[in-house]
């Protein structure tokens, strides 16, 4: 059984015939049941040839779907069970989330060819079997995340419907995109044209970390229209995915200050001569705290919450994150400021601009989240906050009541190395192993009851300075992911005590899924000769031995 997440219960027989399918397998869709059902027709469907006609009065259909949440209340939300047997086989969901991630378990169970876009044998040409048994299932978090940031590297559109589905094949439920920043601003807002219009390009980048002497003279850029988003949010939609979107301020802006220069701190900065930041790291160039800028942001959050529906992604999130405060310092503007509104200094113009977009957000039935320096300065109760410089911001928002999506560099952080050796492909910040990854734990110990009860969940973060293409992407992700996933879905024992012998066994076969997925992944002997970078410098750890 080589099922990832690993589920609470499975009992498969091996002492009976499994169930043959045959040419032309009939579905039975029950109420509620229609949103799996499509994707079982297009996704299983496209690998196995079958169209998966609805079964008629009185025909027996070899695939049932139904919710039967009092059937299983004890699994919680999400939760699910497949029963196979000489009738076919039964998908129940306790909600249709859970239904949809019965199906991927179903074609997990068939096999890495029902990962495929077209039957190997042709239409008909396979007999496709499952063992009889059950599996019962439900997940341990309801934040499973992935957050990517398409900020420094532009990743087409496509490339995020994709990303979705992989997502989906590991039953993770949250897709948050980084949206904006120094190097880049990839969402289309009307009535600011110049965002896209300048800031979603810049003439060129560095290749390799900021140590790097060597450049890419190509211009990057791209964004998405409003359509675009439109599209990403309802196909994440119909596969129980949000899509969180991240509008980073009040730092991270050179892109925004690009396009507009009112925004910056004119009167200590020539803003009309910045052009979108070329280089990685943390810019200077911070918006000036001005009702002006406020206004203008306001703008821009409104047009995203209209492509960002509640029901479907009830958090926004604003960074709040690496401000620097240089040009707050020496800005008689910025000082003014901080006189008349009577905060503490420069940081505390940081602070403001949180609280004024966090009391924003609340009016308008959203929810703020952001990087953990977000609770220097204080926050509204229903304010959530991603715990990434370790664990201890995020302890310390749980046990002041918010809610905390753990997502700490040194254990999740997918940008990061996975191994020492010369080979690997621009090594940036800690080795962190599959097994690493496997080990991550996102409730940390001691946490008290009621703290740990404000832990949403966790996501691993990938940043994409030198991910340059879909398939650096994939190389940093994958198959780390996979053991990512396990521990935000799976009930494991305590990291020290968890089974990652057997998880490499059961990853055998996910590699083969990963393959019939067409997933560039890390291959467990390191990467592959077209997978490096040799010659291009990362950011060594002391204690690594350096790219040379």
């Amino acid at each position: 059984m080589d099922l990832i997440p690993l589920p609470q219960t499975v009992d498969l027989r091996e002492d009976a015939p499994p169930y043959a399918f045959g040419p032309r397998p009939l579905l039975a869709t029950g109420p509620g049941a229609g949103g799996t059902a499509r994707w079982l027709r297009r996704e299983l469907g496209a690998a196995t040839g079958w169209d998966l006609p609805e079964a008629g009065p009185g025909a027996a259909a070899d695939i049932r779907l139904r919710l039967d949440p009092e059937g299983l209340a004890r699994q919680g939300p999400e939760g699910h069970r497949i029963t196979v047997d000489a009738t076919g086989v039964e998908l129940a969901g306790a909600d249709a989330a859970g239904l949809f991630w019965a199906a991927q378990t179903l074609r997990q169970l068939l096999g890495p060819d029902a990962h495929r876009r077209a039957p190997l044998g042709g239409r008909g040409g396979r007999v496709w079997t499952l063992p009889y048994g059950t599996v019962a299932d439900g997940p341990r978090f309801g934040w499973r995340g992935l957050m990517l940031d398409v900020a420094r590297h532009f990743l087409p559109k496509d490339g995020v419907l994709r990303a979705i589905d992989l997502l989906t094949a590991h039953k993770l439920n949250v897709l948050h995109l980084h949206l904006t920043d120094d190097q880049g601003w990839r969402v289309e807002i009307k009535r600011h044209p110049r965002l896209t219009g300048v800031g979603a390009w810049r003439p060129r980048s560095r290749w390799g970390h900021r140590a790097s002497p060597l450049w890419n003279e190509t211009p990057h850029g791209g964004f998405y229209t409003q359509d675009d988003i439109r599209e990403i949010v309802a196909y994440a939609a119909e596969r129980h995915v949000r899509v969180v979107p991240e509008i980073d301020l009040p730092g991270h802006s050179q892109a925004a200050i690009a396009a507009y220069p009112e925004l910056g701190n004119t009167d200590v900065v020539d803003t009309t001569a910045l052009g979108v930041w070329d280089d990685w790291g943390i810019s200077e160039n911070v918006l000036a705290p001005t009702e002006a800028v406020l206004r203008f942001y306001e703008g821009v959050f409104e047009e995203l919450l209209e492509l960002f529906p509640p029901e479907v992604s009830p958090f926004v999130h604003v960074g709040g994150d690496e401000c620097p405060t240089t040009q707050w310092h020496a800005s008689a503007r910025a000082q003014a400021r901080i006189r008349e509104l009577g905060v503490a200094g420069e940081e505390g113009l940081r602070s403001w601009f949180i609280r004024h977009f966090d009391t924003w957000l609340a009016r308008r039935g959203r929810r703020l989240i952001g990087w953990d320096e977000i609770l220097e300065g204080g926050l509204a109760p229903g304010a959530a906050v991603s715990s990434w410089r370790g664990y201890a911001g995020g302890i310390a928002a749980a046990r002041a009541g918010h809610d905390v999506v753990m997502c700490p560099e040194q254990q999740v952080y997918l940008d990061h190395r996975q191994a020492g050796g010369p080979d690997e492909p621009v090594p940036i910040g800690y080795v962190r192993s599959l097994e690493d990854v496997y080990r991550f734990e996102p409730v940390p110990p001691g946490l008290p009851a009621r703290a740990a009860a404000h832990v949403l969940g966790a996501q691993a973060n990938v940043w994409t300075e030198v991910m340059e293409n879909r398939s650096r992407v994939d190389y940093q992700v994958f198959p780390r992911l996979a053991a990512f996933a396990e521990t935000v879905w799976s009930r494991l024992p305590e990291p020290a005590s968890r089974d990652y012998a057997g998880f490499e066994t059961r990853m055998a076969g996910h590699y083969r899924r990963l393959d019939a997925l067409g997933v560039e992944y890390r291959p467990p002997g390191g990467p592959l000769p077209w997978q490096r970078r040799p010659g291009v410098l990362g950011r060594p750890i002391e204690g690594v031995p350096p790219v040379v």
